[in-house]
């Protein structure tokens, strides 16, 4: 099997999340979509995230009519801040031996990639997937010493989306893969905004998630 897992805070979930793990999952031909929404961030308040039951429940609605998509709260139930390659390195485990595993991030978050724990370790352990967002080109990744170097020209044609995709081999044996994703034009920071001016935000997200904003008045 070939699972995508994609994390990350839904704050909230919108078409943008559904789009790309649309994408990836039939660009790779992948046999299903993990969506494992962040936790609450311990002993601190953060006053434009809402609280993890909410997020968890919007991912739930929103992914809901998708079959290939599955939703998993082990990282809302966490007292303690989850680390990535902790919870990819929980999932192999739980997976049959030969499963191979497709951590999905954006491009924009994965430029902080150095900084994450146990970053090389990551890599070694799943298939990265890294895909496209606005104001962000992949010839950046050039300068990122946990890469091998990768010809210029190949990364400036996935910014101009001349080639959409490119699997570069990682010396662990892996193999990252790099998509230049059709754009979906829209930010949950964005939708945050119009729900606090009362605004209809349902051309951005699935209608179910709109509703539920309305009815628990999250964001306002």
């Amino acid at each position: 099997m070939f699972i995508g897992i994609l994390g990350g805070s839904f704050n909230p979930i919108h078409n943008g999340h559904l789009h790309i793990a649309n994408y990836v999952y039939t660009t790779l031909a992948l046999d299903r979509v993990i969506f494992i929404p962040t936790g609450d961030p311990p002993h601190k308040p953060a006053t434009s995230l809402a609280p993890a039951h909410h997020r968890l429940e919007m991912v739930k609605l929103a992914t809901k009519s998708y079959e290939h998509f599955v939703v998993d709260d082990r990282e809302t139930r966490s007292p303690t801040v989850s680390y990535s390659v902790d919870t990819v390195t929980c999932l192999k485990s739980e997976f049959p031996n030969g499963t191979e595993l497709g951590f999905i991030i954006g491009l924009d978050a994965f430029l902080e990639f150095p900084s994450w724990k146990q970053a090389a370790h990551l890599l070694e352990i799943c298939h990265v997937i890294v895909c496209s967002r606005p104001g962000v080109a992949f010839t950046q990744l050039q300068s990122m010493r946990l890469l091998p170097p990768t010809p210029r020209n190949s990364l400036h044609n996935l910014d101009q989306q001349h080639t959409h995709r490119l699997d570069i081999a990682l010396p662990s044996g892996n193999v990252m893969t790099l998509l230049s994703v059709p754009p979906c034009e829209v930010s949950a920071s964005q939708i945050r905004e119009q729900v606090a001016l009362h605004r209809p935000i349902g051309h951005w997200l699935p209608l179910s998630v709109e509703s539920y904003i309305i009815q628990h008045e999250v964001y306002q």
